[in-house]
């Protein structure tokens, strides 16, 4: 299935004043809470020294951690990037707005708090029609990682953020539940060959694809030259150097505070009957219809549809994590490409 088909109705009514004054707010430094397609982003100026500090002090986020930012517009990238490569191009024009991160070389425009220290930067352009109008009211990039307490749960709604951050943040837009449903696909762009740093709702299929059309046009467009050899790649292949950090890829991350277990289809019921036996507490989150159990106190069913199943994700685990539960058991998706962005999420949650 298409990223683009059977996404869940977003809030698209903009009030220009609650944006100007969403805008106003980044420009003093303050922090705005706005929906992307995605999650919801904890944005700052992303030039604004003091106002970075503030949001990495919200998030309580490590100082290495580097943020993405923000644009409007494509042609913003040479502000914010070095060299921009054809590559980043190609998957700009096809995925642009929308749920895809371009790890680039940064430009000298980039503090080090955004890069976490590093010569990359993350940038991309969100889809939300809110996210896009404070974007080009504010008019400069925006730093944005998810609006929540780093390595927790991240917000897919505006009362997400609110209950969890409060009155920490300036304002919050309300941009109704995320299209989305979790966080972009993040594709390195910085060195020989592209790779993928973090899977998401795009796969890696449709950037291979995208990549190799792109090739295979400017091979057309110069095939009476002389060819250098060419220097794109699939973003499976890996080079010899270090990856550079991006945001979402600790092995914990997206974890709630109730611990969190992973099992297999058919590993399910022998694990609902184990906590059963052990007068455990469980919460479910599950493809599969319930199982009768003692154990068992809420079961959230999740949609056998990828797109679906993203855009309940968030929100499920959310809710299993305030059950009263003594772990959250959930059935791990099938390891297929249109999967690999939710399994990527869920084996982080287990892992915290």
């Amino acid at each position: 299935m298409s990223l683009m088909q059977d996404q869940a109705p977003v809030k698209t009514a903009i009030d220009a004043e609650e944006i100007k004054s969403a805008a106003t707010l980044l420009k003093a430094g303050q922090l705005v809470a706005f929906p992307t397609e995605t999650v919801y982003g904890l944005g700052c100026d992303a030039t604004n020294l003091e106002a970075l500090a503030r949001l990495y002090r919200v998030k309580g986020r490590p100082g290495n951690h580097p943020v993405i930012v923000h644009l409007s517009c494509v042609e913003q990238l040479k502000d914010w990037a070095d060299n921009v490569p054809p590559e980043a191009m190609a998957l700009a024009k096809k995925f642009w707005p929308g749920p895809m991160t371009l790890i680039l070389k940064k430009s000298a425009k980039v503090p080090s708090e955004v890069s976490g220290g590093q010569d990359t930067v993350g940038l991309r352009i969100p889809s939300h029609p809110l996210a896009l109008a404070l974007l080009k009211e504010f008019n400069s990039g925006i730093a944005a990682p998810s609006a929540n307490r780093h390595g927790r749960i991240s917000p897919t709604t505006a009362e997400h953020v609110k209950s969890e951050l409060g009155d920490l943040v300036a304002k919050v837009l309300d941009g109704g539940s995320c299209s989305v449903g979790i966080e972009s696909t993040i594709v390195d762009l910085s060195s020989e060959k592209p790779r993928i740093l973090r899977p998401g709702m795009i796969t890696l299929q449709e950037i291979e694809k995208t990549l190799q059309e792109a090739k295979e046009e400017k091979q057309s467009a110069a095939k009476a030259k002389p060819s250098k050899k060419a220097k794109s790649g699939s973003p499976a292949d890996h080079a010899s150097n270090v990856l550079p950090r991006a945001p979402g890829t600790l092995s914990s991350h997206y974890a709630p505070a109730t611990g969190l277990k992973l099992f297999a289809h058919h590993n399910l019921p022998r694990a609902i009957a184990t906590s059963e036996s052990l007068m455990m507490k469980i919460s479910v989150m599950a493809f599969s219809d319930p199982i009768a159990s003692k154990s068992v106190i809420t079961w959230k069913q999740l949609s056998e549809d990828p797109a679906q199943c993203a855009r309940q994700l968030y929100a499920f685990m959310r809710e299993l994590d305030t059950s009263g539960a003594d772990y959250i058991v959930v059935e791990e998706p099938p390891e297929l490409p249109e999967w690999m962005g939710i399994l990527d999420r869920l084996r982080r949650a287990a892992n915290g």
